[in-house]
């Protein structure tokens, strides 16, 4: 029997409903109440490199092992919380729930200006995960000095008034991570304090460290994908099941077991002093990632087409996977890799 990780948050557990809308309510309220257990200190979640990064890593596979689009919410808000203690920001407060909007595709994005009243944020930002659910986020933007990391108030409602962050609709109309609530968002002369200073966002040895966590919540997901299919090898021998139950036991033996140990060697070098952090952090994400697409694969071929159509928690783990491991960004991360290990930090730019 191939045991999965129990999840440690009180949430409850899958209760059906197939729209988007019930999706986003879903996960808000899954995320609202896990975080609000971590701040009463029910569930664990130490912030990386304290000697405990196993137990966050596990916590967020667990989560996402319940529901991926939550999972992605939950991992925001700790991304959070451990970017303001490394920075130096004021920490988060009881009954605040966080995101980090920090994507930047190509296109028009965040400008910072700084004014006698301080700073605001114009413009769009894309990818917004939690849009309705959090009531703050760090947010990237570009000031006349170079990028910078802002906290803010979401707002929402003060957008009536013609100031505030404003969803932008019609731009999240995803299948796969519906409930991550992640469309774009307009801000108009939002208020900003800054956090850190230029490019400290990217700079700071936690942002490898955050990634590693991102790869947790994949290693999760594909745990649930995974169910169905040792379910059904527990329910009958067949030697094609069987071997595709061993081919997936071995990938998610090998994902844990890399997770496990990047998270001790997070512990033991948390501030990065041998520069080994993006070069873990890489090597982590692409195993997971690999990981993550094999596993769909061998459950798709060795359950066929029934789980999907007639499972739905099956069928939303499939696609929200999917989806959430493209944050994986394929052969130009493997290629990243590549020219760090081949030419060094500097040299593979």
């Amino acid at each position: 029997m191939h045991d999965a990780i129990p999840l440690r948050t009180g949430v409850e557990t899958f209760d059906g409903g197939g729209s988007a809308a019930l999706a986003v309510r879903r996960a808000a309220d899954r995320f609202t109440r896990f975080v609000d257990a971590v701040t009463a200190g029910t569930v664990e979640a130490p912030l990386p490199g304290g000697g405990r990064t196993s137990a966050r890593f596990d916590v967020l596979s667990a989560v996402a092992e319940d529901d991926l689009c939550a999972a992605r919410l939950a991992e925001g808000h700790l991304d959070a919380v451990a970017i303001l203690a490394e920075l130096d920001g004021d920490p988060v407060a009881p009954g605040q729930y966080w995101g980090v909007w920090a994507a930047e595709p190509p296109g028009s994005g965040l400008t910072a200006t700084r004014g006698p009243d301080g700073w605001v944020l114009n413009g769009l930002k894309q990818y917004c995960s939690g849009a309705h659910s959090c009531t703050h986020a760090l947010v990237t933007a570009t000031a006349e000095d170079g990028r910078r990391l802002f906290a803010v108030r979401t707002g929402i409602p003060e957008v009536e008034a013609g100031t505030g962050c404003a969803p932008v609709p019609g731009t999240w109309r995803a299948i796969g991570m519906a409930g991550s609530d992640s469309p774009d968002i307009r801000f108009t002369d939002v208020p900003a304090t800054p956090v850190g200073g230029v490019e400290a966002y990217l700079r700071r040895p936690g942002f490898h460290h955050g990634g590693v966590g991102v790869a947790a919540c994949w290693f999760g997901g594909a745990q649930a994908v995974a169910r169905v299919l040792f379910t059904r090898a527990e329910q009958r021998a067949d030697p094609f099941t069987d071997a595709h139950a061993g081919a997936v036991d071995l990938r998610l033996y090998t994902a844990g077991t890399v997770l496990r140990r990047a998270a001790e060697e997070i512990d033991l070098d948390p501030l990065d002093k041998a520069g080994t952090a993006g070069l873990r952090a890489l090597r982590v994400r692409a195993l997971v990632a690999e990981v993550c697409s094999e596993v769909l694969d061998r459950v798709g071929r060795a359950t066929g087409a029934g789980p999907l159509c007639h499972d739905e928690r099956h069928a939303r783990a499939v696609t929200d996977l999917g989806v959430y491991v493209r944050q994986h960004h394929a052969e130009r991360d493997l290629a990243a890799l590549g020219g760090l290990v081949a030419r060094g930090p500097e040299e593979s730019r």
